[in-house]
């Protein structure tokens, strides 16, 4: 199969995302403006026009109404979906790095950067209570982060945020007491991405010391690592097999200087269980900078630094594979 090329960004992607069905593709770049594609046959949808910076990250509600979309420009924005008109905005004082809903979609989290002397923070909004009216909606809870500011998240369920830091930590916060509750340093370096399995048991981790590692949700405890020879930008964990695809390559700055055979800027599979290699798919011609399975397992896409976002049906003879 060939894959599809979505070209609606101008500069390079920095998160795309699956709505719960499948049948949306959502995509932010350095540009200011979030899209929203049609994933069967990569037609664009539509643009979430209002923010004044690149667009750090985003996330979309599992009823597939609610966008959000964390900017640079120190503004975090609640879309419609459906019209894409702005709900709501709320002002940060720094740079908005990750924003998540949580899995009933009730309450969404964001995070910021550790800039112009304010520290990293970690924000619990209520979705609910939000439309154009209050757009200064105050958080409902602010944890500060003194160590090492927040670089990725993720809810799991609607009591837990699990953090990812740029020196390699991960930790887990209960929403509830406001406090965390473990952590563990098992990175050396800043940590991209962090994606959930299928059955929320386990999640992996994509960093920038070349490795992906897989944890358990509840203990935190790593149980498998993929090791590359370049940095890992994201990582997902396949919703039907017991594959891990991994994203990355040389860092951005570096590319011009190097061949795209030497960049490694491939899609890599492992077996989540053997951690054996055992494809590749070439295509970006620069870092690849989000990585996700679509949610039937029949395909998946990647945003990278060229700008591109690719999706890639997988062949029949993927679905035959066995490992011996």
């Amino acid at each position: 199969m060939r894959p599809l090329m979505l070209q609606g960004h101008e500069r390079s992607i920095t998160q795309i995302k699956y709505n719960r069905e499948g049948d949306l593709l959502f995509s932010s770049s350095k540009d200011n403006r979030p899209n929203v594609w049609f994933s069967i046959n990569g037609e664009r949808l539509g643009s979430y026009n209002g923010h004044q910076g690149a667009i750090w990250c985003i996330d979309v509600d599992w009823t597939s109404t609610k966008f959000m979309s964390g900017s640079g420009d120190m503004s975090l924005k609640l879309w419609s979906v459906e019209t894409g008109k702005s709900i709501a905005t709320i002002e940060t004082k720094s740079s908005v790095r990750c924003c998540n809903f949580s899995f009933s979609g009730n309450q969404a989290a964001y995070s910021t950067d550790r800039a112009m002397g304010q520290d990293c923070e970690l924000s619990i909004i209520d979705v609910r209570t939000m439309d154009s009216s209050l757009n200064d909606a105050i958080p409902i809870m602010k944890l500060p982060m003194k160590l090492s500011k927040i670089t990725s998240m993720m809810w799991f369920l609607d009591e837990t945020i699990i953090t990812g830091h740029e020196n390699g930590m991960i930790a887990t916060y209960d929403t509830r007491m406001g406090r965390e509750t473990n952590s563990v340093k098992e990175h050396t370096s800043v940590i991209q991405d962090m994606q959930l399995s299928r059955d929320m048991t386990m999640f992996v981790t994509a960093s920038k010391d070349a490795t992906a590692k897989l944890f358990d949700v509840d203990t935190l405890s790593c149980l498998k690592q993929y090791k590359t020879e370049r940095p890992v930008n994201s990582a997902a964990i396949s919703p039907i097999y017991e594959h891990v695809a991994l994203g990355g390559g040389q860092e951005a700055m570096d590319v011009t200087t190097t061949s795209t055979r030497a960049g490694k800027f491939d899609s890599r599979f492992f077996h989540l269980v053997y951690e054996e290699e055992f494809a590749r798919l070439k295509g970006h011609f620069g870092p690849i900078n989000s990585l996700q399975f679509h949610p039937d397992g029949r395909s998946f896409a990647s945003g990278g630094e060229d700008g591109f976002v690719r999706i890639q049906v997988f062949d029949p003879s993927y679905h035959e594979l066995v490992f011996e």
